[in-house]
């Protein structure tokens, strides 16, 4: 069986997805949230995708383990994930790359025989994907990193790692919404807040979005970061055609 539901502890149903990770998976677990979300379950308190996972927790004093297993089992059987959008939002990134907003740019460019901005232009060129928000609030997973600039993580992360960071870790990329250790090598820095607990929807990214990164100047970054501080700056969005229609 291609999927395994299982209690996790007595206030969740867990389920595991015995498939590569895709995007045609991550669409399948998109829906299959929307699906069971729908159906507005009595004691359902929060449903939260993964990778290849979705966990439904429950109170266990309004429902049962098992009256909410066989829904999160027929639904997860039935959602195929084959749905796609003709449209998609992308959010822009603004990122300042390299000197102290980025410390690894240069390792990262002497490592795969490119110059920083030969490194700049192709972490610029993808659309990605979130395929989770996990690790620290707000802080997204994205999916699409060129195979050029694919780079190991640090063999010793950093205790501090500071808040906005773009980093590469691995096959993927991601940004640190809060200061904290982490061992992603750092090429630059956002001014853009991935998370305001000041705020009524403190995330600004959720699973199934997709953001591009693009570059600026240090003086746009301290200009981008104070419209932040006095709440005059709005991230820009564009509607495009999707690429797989």
């Amino acid at each position: 069986m291609e999927i395994e539901v299982f209690s996790s502890g007595d206030m969740a149903v867990h389920v595991t997805y015995k498939l590569p990770v895709t995007e045609t998976l991550h669409r399948r677990i998109q829906e299959t949230c929307k699906a069971i979300r729908e159906l507005n379950l009595l004691g359902v308190v929060e449903i939260v995708p993964g990778f290849n996972t979705i966990t439904v927790y429950y109170d266990p004093l309004v429902t049962t383990y098992f009256d909410v297993y066989k829904f999160v089992l027929s639904y997860s059987i039935l959602v195929k994930g084959e749905r796609d959008t003709p449209t998609k939002e992308i959010i822009t990134i603004p990122t300042c790359y390299g000197s102290t907003f980025g410390e690894d740019l240069e390792h990262v460019a002497l490592i795969h025989n490119l110059t920083e901005e030969e490194v700049i232009k192709l972490h610029c060129s993808a659309n990605y994907l979130v395929y989770m928000i996990g690790f620290l609030p707000g802080f997204p997973y994205l999916n699409g990193l060129k195979d050029e600039i694919k780079t190991p993580r640090l063999a010793t992360p950093r205790l501090k790692v500071p808040q906005g960071a773009v980093g590469i870790g691995g096959n993927q990329t991601g940004i640190y919404p809060l200061e904290s250790p982490g061992g992603w090598n750092l090429i630059g820095r956002t001014p853009v807040r991935l998370f305001d607990p000041t705020k009524s929807s403190p995330f600004l990214l959720k699973a199934g979005d997709t953001i591009r990164f693009t570059p600026i100047s240090r003086d746009e970054f301290y200009e981008i970061e104070a419209q932040i501080n006095e709440n005059k700056y709005e991230v820009q969005r564009e509607v495009i055609k999707n690429e797989t229609d």
